[in-house]
């Protein structure tokens, strides 16, 4: 399986400086005014021009950059949490709660200026390890 990351902005070169700038992420492909692929992370980030109060899905509503939520969110993992969290604020983050720590490191939770909830990490020596436990089966995790 491939994972492919995509983020609707409003504003495309908006999205691509705050992007680059805040994830230390380079443009690769355009695809016209519709789109950019960003590269640096683990999987491509592309970014989707959609219009606000255009329609999300078939389902109705319709699609809102102020801050929103979303059980589904980015978390950059990084190693300086305080450069990171730096970068972010220059390019434009907008800091949502303090740096807190936890037995598997600590985390900033910020927003982008298009209104995603996103989480920087900083992982301790031990990482998730801390406070992973077994599954009952190796193949758990694929169910």
């Amino acid at each position: 399986m491939k994972l492919l990351v995509n983020i609707d902005v409003p504003d495309l070169e908006a999205g691509e400086r705050f992007y680059c700038a805040a994830f230390q992420l380079a443009p690769a492909r355009r695809f016209g005014a519709d789109g950019v692929e960003l590269l640096g992370a683990d999987c491509a980030i592309y970014l989707l021009a959609k219009a606000a109060g255009t329609a999300p899905s078939a389902t109705g509503g319709e699609r809102s950059y102020a801050r929103h939520w979303t059980p589904i969110h980015l978390d950059i993992v990084v190693d300086d949490l305080e450069a990171a969290v730096e970068r972010s604020l220059h390019a434009g983050a907008i800091p949502e709660q303090p740096i807190r720590t936890a037995s598997w490191g600590r985390i900033a939770v910020m927003a982008d200026p298009f209104g995603h909830g996103y989480c920087l990490i900083e992982f301790s020596a031990a990482g998730y390890d801390a406070i992973a436990s077994a599954t009952d089966s190796p193949d758990a995790a694929g169910a």
